[in-house]
């Protein structure tokens, strides 16, 4: 899966670097994610392990995470937080995980994927559906019953209705994924 090191020793890695209430977040996502894969025939164990590895960076101060991901356009400069998933990438490249579609996961987990990665659209509900938040349990159930790419399609469409709502822009990367769940299958 990684070649070089463990996923508990990924665990450890993560668990050292973010808070306590962002730890359990993070065992709730990666449980769900699992959980998820599974229900839609994907590899649960990859599934749970981007889900361990999403939130690495989420507490690292900001001057941290644009040292590991620098900002690429105007929205990532405005809101730095913006910038944890593809931080997480970074440390998880360094921690020694090749796994592409993980990899493709973890950074996605913000902006949102090619719906051809299916580890990333469950990572993706897990992280917005995680029973700990208290919403979006909907789209939660959709996923679990077998059908991720309407439940994915969902969560995008309720992220962008969410951010223009409050006038928050909108990054584009998830504009762009939006557009093209607008008109996949």
């Amino acid at each position: 899966m990684n070649g070089t090191v463990s996923t508990a020793e990924l665990k450890e890695r993560v668990k050292a670097l973010v808070r306590p209430e962002r730890w359990a977040h993070i065992q709730r996502v990666a449980a769900l994610a699992r959980e998820i894969a599974e229900k839609n025939g994907l590899d649960g164990e990859r599934a749970y392990l981007a889900g361990i590895l999403h939130d690495a960076a989420r507490d690292l101060p900001l001057e941290e995470l644009a040292r590991l991901a620098p900002p690429e356009n105007e929205v990532e400069e405005a809101h730095p937080l913006a910038l944890h998933g593809r931080a997480a990438r970074r440390l998880a490249e360094v921690w020694g995980v090749g796994d592409l579609e993980v990899l493709e996961a973890v950074e996605g987990h913000v902006y949102g994927v090619d719906p051809r990665n299916g580890l990333g659209m469950a990572l993706y509900i897990a992280d917005i559906s995680e029973p700990g938040r208290g919403v979006n349990g909907e789209i939660r159930d959709l996923a679990l019953s077998g059908n991720l790419l309407e439940a994915y399609r969902l969560a995008v469409r309720n992220k962008v209705e969410y951010l223009k709502g409050k006038g928050i822009p909108v990054h584009p990367r998830t504009l762009a994924v939006y557009q093209s769940l607008l008109h996949a299958p």
